[in-house]
């Protein structure tokens, strides 16, 4: 076994394809085909399972791909270092983001981090805050960016999102200046559910108020086009609102109601050194 064989299984796993994870590494397929069967034999069980639906993880392999993802971590700390030592920055860095998040000031820190650090490569995962703080407990992305509450991790306030609600134009409700949560009785509403909804049920539940869930839906834009079609009215972030919204309105809560985001970690102290650079960066941005 040899890190070059825990890097094309990693890549595989990551890709869940022999061609994609070739064409990231610079192998054929049947030298990534190689590479796993060394691997699996070496190690004598198999790691991931072929068939006609993907690439998937076998038991052995689901237990065994954190302590390669460790592995693979610690290692990419000691070329950090040693490149720090002879006076190069290189690396690369994983980081976990949500839509939002991601659309409004990725581009932006990505930027920053990389006129300083130009041979560092930034990779990102993009999903919702379950899905971030699981990659962060498997060391599939190094950091990631979520809003409270978060367990088992390590919490860097950066920023409140407020939430507002959002009802289509020419609605009842539209000429109000704010709405309450009385407002929303009877209403037929529009559950976005990506990540925001424990904050939204626990208000209407202090309130006492059942909302009328007509739609459970994960995706933002989609949500948007539901409240623009006249189908029920929502409450959501304001990072997920558009600049220029065509056919709805958006209005403040009374009494307000936000969420915290802030990056997320397994422990800043074990960061890999551009990470902990990243970090910098973030929190300069955000908090100065």
């Amino acid at each position: 076994m040899n890190f070059f064989q825990l890097e094309v299984f990693l890549h595989v796993v990551e890709h869940g394809s022999f061609t994609k994870a070739g064409d990231r590494i610079g192998l054929t397929q049947s030298g990534v085909s190689h590479n796993i069967t060394a691997l699996e034999t070496e190690l004598g069980v198999t790691l991931l399972k072929r068939d006609r639906k993907g690439i998937t993880l076998t038991t052995a392999g689901e237990q065994v791909i954190p302590h390669m993802r460790a592995i693979a971590a610690n290692l990419a700390h000691i070329e950090q270092k040693i490149a720090a030592v002879n006076g190069m920055e290189v690396g690369k860095i994983t980081i976990g983001s949500f839509p939002s998040f991601t659309a409004r000031f990725i581009p932006q820190l990505f930027s920053i981090f990389k006129e300083k650090y130009p041979n560092i490569d930034l990779l990102i995962h993009e999903g919702g805050y379950e899905e971030i703080l699981k990659w962060i407990e498997e060391g599939t992305v190094d950091i990631g960016f979520a809003a409270k509450p978060v367990k088992n991790v390590e919490f860097i306030p950066l920023l409140n999102d407020p939430l507002s609600a959002v009802v289509y134009e020419g609605h009842p409700l539209s000429g109000k200046t704010s709405l309450n949560l009385e407002d929303f009785v009877d209403q037929p509403f529009i559950m976005l559910r990506s990540g925001c909804e424990t904050l939204i049920e626990d208000r209407f539940l202090e309130a006492k108020i059942k909302p009328n869930i007509s739609y459970d839906i994960k995706d933002n834009q989609t949500v948007l086009s539901m409240v623009a079609g006249k189908l029920g009215i929502t409450i959501m972030p304001d990072l997920a609102l558009p600049e220029k919204p065509e056919r709805i309105k958006s209005l403040p809560l009374n009494p307000e109601l936000s969420r915290e985001i802030g990056l997320v970690m397994k422990s800043a102290k074990h960061l890999s050194p551009v990470a902990k650079e990243f970090t910098k960066v973030v929190q300069d941005h955000f908090i100065g």
